[in-house]
């Protein structure tokens, strides 16, 4: 009886920790944001609307203005990815190149530990990581080159009719892909990438947060999550300029 009382009475001692700096969680809601709107006009660029209507032609600007804000929410998307390419190297370990790369046996094996657990609902010890675990990391890796992708195509397509220098730079894609048509084909086939990968992004980020609890939806907010402490000590973190509470 005194063990059973022992086992559900055992609190864990946890420790507040800032994982996801401010502008990690910029760039987050930023490239969130403006992914849906390119999907959204892409479908209409992809298949552009019929509009009937008695006014003249000048006057309708429908597909014009839809086009016009999938290219202003590419410019944004294109700046955001640079700038995130430039804090995986100045930001803190949590957004560190080595937490997307896969550069050692430990990396491996815990993707592995992963997969089985949230993919294969296999049985086995829970893995716990402050930042990103490495299967969420390398999926991340694999997005960054999809992003890469979908700018090089992107822009490839847009460089034809842009006026500015910097869609131009990218006149020699379509050339790459063979033409125009399987440039678009690629560019099309990324968007379904990212649609899914949204999908599966965002069921994981609930399920986590439900069966751990320890603030994966709030700290892409707010910058928290509570580590439990033995755990906190294990990683041996020693990020600089970190404030870590325990609760």
């Amino acid at each position: 009886m005194l063990n059973m009382k022992t086992k559900y009475l055992h609190v864990h001692r946890l420790r507040r920790v800032y994982v996801w700096e401010l502008p990690v969680r910029y760039y987050h809601w930023l490239n969130a944001g403006a992914i849906i709107v390119l999907i959204v006009t892409g479908f209409f660029i992809g298949d552009p609307l019929a509009l009937q209507s008695k006014e003249e032609a000048a006057n309708r600007f429908v597909m014009g203005w839809v086009r016009a804000i999938h290219f202003f929410a590419a410019y944004i998307f294109f700046f955001n990815f640079l700038f995130r390419l430039y804090w995986g190297f100045v930001g803190n370990k949590y957004a560190n190149w080595k937490q997307f790369i896969p550069t050692s046996k430990k990396f491996f094996k815990e993707m592995w530990t992963v997969f089985k657990i949230d993919i294969l609902m296999m049985r086995g010890k829970e893995h716990i990581s402050i930042g990103h675990n490495a299967m969420a990391g390398f999926i991340y890796f694999l997005t960054f080159w999809a992003f890469l992708i979908q700018c090089l195509t992107g822009f490839g397509l847009y460089a034809s009719m842009g006026t500015w220098w910097l869609p131009k730079l990218f006149a020699w894609v379509p050339a790459m892909f063979g033409g125009d048509i399987m440039t678009r084909q690629v560019h099309h086939w990324a968007m379904w990438f990212f649609i899914l990968f949204a999908v599966i992004h965002v069921y994981l980020v609930f399920y986590h947060d439900y069966v751990e609890g320890r603030g994966e939806i709030s700290s892409m907010g707010g910058g928290w999550k509570f580590i439990e402490e033995e755990v906190f000590e294990n990683e041996e973190h020693h990020t600089p300029n970190v404030v870590e509470k325990k609760s």
